[in-house]
């Protein structure tokens, strides 16, 4: 099952949990088994794999109990700098946003409506 952008958040999670339980399976590792490898209680383990939401670290600890770990760089891939953006920083990370072009400043003066822009 390939995990699509139009599932809910929900879903999404019951699909991870399900996979990391073949993953599981696979390994030939009981619950109690992994969740000691990946230093997490059992029942955290549980949950997760039932669908349940956890913490990002709990998460990355599992993956790496189970080999999975190197998975997470296609998870969130690293964007390489334009070169006008190279020059323009002089080898500087970029740390913030620009904010939207073309909006128009809010006046401060009137209270804020529905709809303004």
């Amino acid at each position: 099952m390939k995990i699509a952008s139009t599932l809910s958040d929900a879903a999404i999670l019951q699909a991870l949990g399900q996979r990391i339980s073949e993953h599981r399976l696979q390994a030939n590792l009981t619950q109690a088994e992994l969740a000691a490898r990946a230093g997490v209680g059992k029942r955290t383990l549980e949950r997760i794999e039932a669908g349940g939401g956890a913490e990002l670290t709990t998460f990355v600890r599992i993956l790496r109990a189970l080999g999975l770990a190197d998975g997470l760089d296609r998870l969130v891939p690293e964007i390489p700098p334009s070169p006008i953006a190279r020059l323009e920083l002089h080898g500087k990370r970029r740390r913030r946003a620009s904010g939207r072009r073309g909006a128009k400043p809010r006046d401060a003066s009137k209270p804020w409506k529905w709809g303004e822009e």
